[in-house]
């Protein structure tokens, strides 16, 4: 629903102020119009969508609450279930499958009276941080359709950012959320590892990375979209508790008094696009000030992680192609199927090494916690690139690898912490620059108490 906030739309349905049918409408002919430029969507099902918003305007007929989401258009990353739905995790190899079930986390938006209007694009498998692939093509920037809106959540973040709906859902196992956040100029927040549950049919193959989230255009809007999905599941060895409808009321009681916050250009390893840090760092100092913190310029302790990353994640991909036939692996892109059998040279020594390095990357955290309250940080060491890629290998003058442009955020999928990408300006050419807020363990709650308190220092733009 173009730039009406989700909260809004679902207290209006709710009190019976607003249709949820006409609603989904506005939604459904946005899409038809801006979609066609940016390739958000792989598959939309409008009789669905409106069947699903006469079912909520009938339940507030019957006096009956449909929910904290009612009405809300949503969108849902191709990487879950949708029940009926096609299921291709951006792959040709999977091109005919329909999900069985609903996942979790979209049967619990559902309950609330989210209504789904459709499944958004991924790179395969989600292995990669821009938006194409070889089945449904490249999904491109609202701001600027020649470059990338980011990944592997690009579809839903573009789909957010160019007002087709107000939310929607996305997953994050190297930066998946907070990656196409920053580059689309919206909020996006990785919870703490298990908050939302993946309890979805088989072992989630990046379980110790990956974790749910939504993005959204303003913080309150991500804040009850947790309230509703957040909480254990019996299938989900890795789930948390969650505070019953804690984080919405900790974003409405207000900045909190913080005592000093960490902002660091570059973790003493990375090599960040002067103009990107320049920018990541004013927003830095809005935030101290909003918070009332001193802010200090310190690095988190810990040398590039990125190797743990890959010893600790992508051995699950290996596994998954081996779980194919033949002929869908002959299907798979060349780079996806490269970065998976790679991880068959992991040993099971080397493996449990890397869980003994998790360990320690997240004790170096928990002392840094104990110095400040929240880690700053630029979100993407680089500028949005061409939306067909690749990425960046020179930044600052400086060779990187294929993953140089995300230094910043794959080491809180290793340790679990929670992180949220917040606007932070724009840059010379006109694109978004984001600022990474990064929180102890289990402190979901403060990471958007100090994103809400970022977004009141101004308004955030979106584009046209």
């Amino acid at each position: 629903m173009p730039f009406i906030p989700a909260h809004v739309i679902a207290d209006e349905v709710r009190k019976g102020r607003r249709s949820a049918r006409a609603t989904v409408d506005l939604a459904l002919v946005a899409l038809a119009e801006k979609d066609p430029a940016l390739n958000a969507f792989t598959f939309v099902d409008e009789a669905s969508a409106r069947a699903q918003a006469d079912a909520v305007d009938a339940c507030v007929a019957r006096s009956d609450d449909p929910g904290a989401l009612a009405g809300v258009p949503l969108a849902v990353k191709d990487l879950e279930g949708v029940a009926g739905w096609p299921l291709t995790n951006g792959s040709r190899a999977y091109a005919g499958n329909i999900a069985a079930r609903d996942s979790v986390q979209v049967a619990r938006l559902r309950a609330a009276g989210a209504v789904i209007i459709g499944k958004t694009n991924t790179p395969e498998f989600g292995y990669k941080g821009y938006t194409e692939n070889a089945l449904h093509g490249v999904t491109r920037n609202p701001w600027n359709t020649a470059l990338t809106p980011g990944g592997s959540s690009g579809g839903s973040a573009a789909a957010v950012a160019a007002g087709i709906v107000p939310l929607a859902t996305a997953s994050d196992g190297g930066g998946s959320i907070r990656i196409p956040a920053s580059f689309c100029g919206i909020y996006g927040i990785k919870p703490t590892n298990g908050r939302i549950p993946m309890a979805d049919d088989g072992y989630p193959h990046w379980a110790t990375h990956s974790s749910r989230g939504p993005v959204s255009r303003n913080v309150r809007d991500a804040a009850r979209y947790l309230d509703v999905v957040a909480g254990p599941h019996p299938d989900d060895l890795h789930a948390l508790d969650a505070p019953s409808g804690a984080y919405e009321a900790a974003v409405l009681a207000g900045a909190p008094r913080l005592r000093r916050v960490a902002w660091s250009r570059d973790f003493g390893y990375a090599a960040v696009d002067a103009e990107v840090a320049a920018r990541a760092r004013e927003a830095a100092a809005r935030l101290a000030a909003a918070l009332g913190a001193e802010l200090v310029e310190a690095h988190p302790g810990f040398v590039d992680p990125m190797p743990t990353w890959y010893a600790l994640g992508a051995p699950g991909d290996a596994a998954l192609v081996a779980s194919m036939t033949a002929a869908q692996r002959a299907l798979l892109e060349p780079g996806f199927l490269r970065f998976a059998e790679s991880a068959n040279e992991i040993s099971g020594v080397q493996y449990a090494q890397a869980l003994q390095e998790r360990h320690r990357l997240n004790r170096t955290m928990t002392r840094f916690f104990g110095e400040y309250d929240l880690l700053l940080s630029p979100v993407v060491a680089a500028k949005p690139f061409k939306a067909e890629g690749p990425p960046p290998m020179v930044i600052d003058g400086k060779e990187t690898g294929p993953a140089g442009f995300i230094p910043f955020t794959f080491p809180f999928n290793v340790t679990g912490h929670p992180a949220a990408s917040v606007p932070a300006g724009r840059d010379s050419g006109g694109m978004p620059v984001g600022l990474q807020i990064v929180g102890p363990r289990f402190a979901d709650a403060l990471v958007l108490q100090a994103s809400a308190a970022y977004e009141a220092t101004g308004p955030w733009a979106f584009p046209d």
